[in-house]
């Protein structure tokens, strides 16, 4: 874990300043990182990044602030740090994203998720201030209620980057105790959510945290977790046990907090079969500091790189893969819809499902206040034959979830016409704010990002 100083953040943010000016104009802006956790490619170039190095720490955990806890964190921050330095206190952020090497500058100018945003919201509506380093150059002190700040959430850097970020966190207790409910009904899955939304409860029990898995159509599990003081044996998903796995074998479980928060890094959710590392005997020899999301990533693009996967299929004559990589929010009463026909028209399971609500409404990424949404996350590859290069699937999928009222993300591949995504992520307002902190067109346009992958 990284401790950064308030001088060591300012030298910096001074270094950072330094190497945007070193930009020629005309040339991209983008961040010199050595993880990442999107799923769009980017043209290559040969700029040199911003120099985002020494931003990656947290430089003060206040527990007795007025107003509750917060933390003093650099935007670059990776939530396993972040969450190394506010656990000791018995304390996280509100929302704590599923990968551990998600930075908190980049849940929040993506929209990050997790269990606890049914009652919590998005990671971004726990900030109370912010740092972002603009187009212009300039570091903008921005707090809710600004433009800036307001139209920050999915803009993806198109308006800076958060260089400091000042967070509410919450008391937690050493343990989550967790309670796996197998629904054999789509409609059943979304009633039982839109209650537990409502109530915060399960059969008079609190519920603190909601997410769950499709594994198939009539096989539905939803995990309550409750945070707890009881002590008691925990289950270790580190090992050689596999965490979904266990969501179909076992009705109750109980995990230290800090491991119900990595639980699916450990495997990438499910995603980590795809490298043997769920087959016994691999993962026996496969070194337990190497299991995790950022070691598959790597492995992927290594994939990608050398077209692995694809010189397979060809040799096996199996037809082209299509990358169906997302996550999409609909209405919780339109879940059931949206999965029967995901399993019609695409066929991929499991899938992830996380309820959400937001607090306030966001203009980048319009969905309704307080009205509850089901995430779904799906990410794999489907044999559609020569048509794949075209993204039919994909295509398919941003249309069937905007008839239902829901949105998808941006951190993976996108489709749209320029007309079609400019009315359903507002650029509207995010043109009318870019125009006031970003007036020489330095960073690149957030559809340029999504769409074009520039």
């Amino acid at each position: 874990m990284a401790h950064r100083s308030w001088e060591q953040h300012a030298q910096a943010v001074r270094r950072l300043a330094e190497s945007f000016a070193a930009i020629p104009a005309g040339q991209p802006v983008r961040l010199a990182k050595r993880t990442t956790n999107l799923f769009r490619a980017r043209a290559a170039t040969d700029v040199p990044g911003l120099d985002v190095g020494g931003l990656d720490g947290v430089i003060e955990v206040l527990p007795d602030a007025p107003g509750g806890p917060v933390a003093e964190v650099q935007g670059m921050c990776t939530y396993e740090h972040l969450v190394d330095a506010t656990l000791p206190h018995g304390l996280v952020p509100h929302v704590v994203p599923q990968l551990r090497t998600i930075t908190l500058g980049g849940a929040v100018s993506g929209l990050g998720i997790e269990s606890t945003s049914f009652r919590l919201g998005l990671p971004h509506e726990s900030v109370l201030e912010m740092d972002v380093f603009t187009g212009s150059g300039e570091v903008v002190t921005t707090r809710p209620g600004d433009d800036l700040f307001d139209a920050f959430p999915n803009s993806y850097g198109s308006l800076g980057y958060a260089t400091r970020l000042r967070i509410r966190l919450a008391e937690v207790p050493p343990y989550v105790a967790l309670r796996h409910v197998r629904i054999d009904d789509a409609d059943l899955l979304a009633k039982t959510i839109a209650e537990i939304a409502a109530t915060r409860s399960y059969e008079g029990r609190p519920v603190h945290g909601l997410d769950g898995v499709s594994f198939g159509p009539g096989e539905h599990v939803l995990t309550l977790a409750r945070w707890t003081d009881e002590p008691g044996p925990t289950s270790d998903y580190a090992g050689e046990q596999i965490y979904y796995r266990s969501l179909q074998t076992c009705e109750r479980d109980r995990l230290t907090f800090h491991d119900y928060l990595w639980r699916w890094d450990t495997d990438w959710f499910w995603c980590s079969g795809a490298f043997g590392a769920q087959n016994p005997r691999i993962r026996r020899l496969w070194p337990r500091r190497y299991r995790r999301s950022d070691v598959y990533m790597r492995m992927l693009h290594l994939d990608r790189r050398f077209g692995i996967a694809d010189r397979l299929d060809r040799r096996a004559g199996r037809p082209l893969r299509e990358r169906v990589v997302q996550d999409i929010e609909v209405p919780v009463e339109r879940l059931g819809e949206f999965l029967a026909w995901f399993d019609e028209e695409v066929g991929m399971r499991p899938v992830w499902i996380c309820p959400l609500a937001t607090t306030r409404p966001w203009p980048l990424y319009p969905l309704e206040a307080g009205k509850v949404y089901v995430n779904v996350g799906f990410w794999g590859t489907v044999h559609v034959g020569p048509d794949a290069v075209d993204s039919p699937r994909n295509r398919a999928i941003e249309a069937k979830v905007h008839a239902f009222g829901g949105h998808k993300s941006l951190y993976s591949e996108a489709f749209y016409d320029k007309d079609t995504f400019d009315a359903l992520y507002n650029t509207a307002r995010l043109e009318a704010v870019k125009r006031v902190h970003d007036p020489d067109d330095r960073l690149t346009t957030l559809y340029d990002k999504a769409v074009k992958s520039r």
